[in-house]
């Protein structure tokens, strides 16, 4: 429960003055989707796009977060939800230093979305939803995660012992069974001119 006490202080350099000096403006993308469905892969090379333009960008991925800032959280549900939280928090303090986000997270719950998407604003939260099978995604296991959650190494394991709430209204959706990461980071950049008025 926040104190009574707290006060936030307004100061003079506002995200406004921010976006103008950056000559954008800033907001969230959010890639959501199951382990080893290509969310960081896709969120990487499309930074690497944005930066080459001239943009002031910033990933968010979930395996560095949970390496530092979430390290003390586990993977329950109420685990997840605090994890997704606090990213929200995060990512709102970016897009108020005038940065463009990609935040790359299983995020499996809707109504986690949902906080994170009114925490930011609507105008400013651009949900990419990643699909891809889970026996896909079982077949590619760059990291093994899945082979482990089948032997019971992992518990609460999105797609086998925990479920995913596939997003009802994203603004895109990304077949990574039938689109490559180019084509892809295409498609994103072209609708993230359409959404945010910007030349990418």
């Amino acid at each position: 429960m926040k104190s009574k006490n707290i006060i936030p202080h307004s100061f003079h350099v506002d995200r406004q003055k921010r976006e103008e000096l950056n000559r954008h403006p800033s907001f969230l993308i959010w890639f959501t989707g199951l382990s080893g469905s290509g969310k960081s892969t896709i969120a990487s090379r499309l930074e690497e796009e944005l930066y080459l333009k001239g943009f002031h960008t910033y990933i968010l991925d979930g395996d560095n977060i949970r390496n530092g800032l979430n390290s003390d959280l586990n993977f329950t549900e109420p685990g997840r939800k605090e994890n997704i939280r606090r990213i929200g928090e995060v990512a709102k303090l970016f897009t108020d230093a005038g940065t463009i986000v990609l935040a790359s997270f299983i995020s499996p719950y809707r109504s986690e979305r949902k906080f994170v998407r009114e925490l930011v604003g609507k105008d400013r939260f651009f949900e990419v939803f990643v699909d891809c099978p889970v026996e896909e995604c079982e077949l590619r296991d760059v990291k093994g995660l899945y082979k482990k959650a089948r032997a019971g190494e992992i518990a609460n394991f999105t797609g086998i012992s925990s479920p995913y709430e596939i997003p009802l209204n994203p603004d895109i959706v990304i077949n990574t069974q039938i689109s490559d990461v180019e084509s892809s980071v295409q498609k994103l950049i072209a609708l993230i001119e359409q959404r945010f008025d910007v030349n990418a």
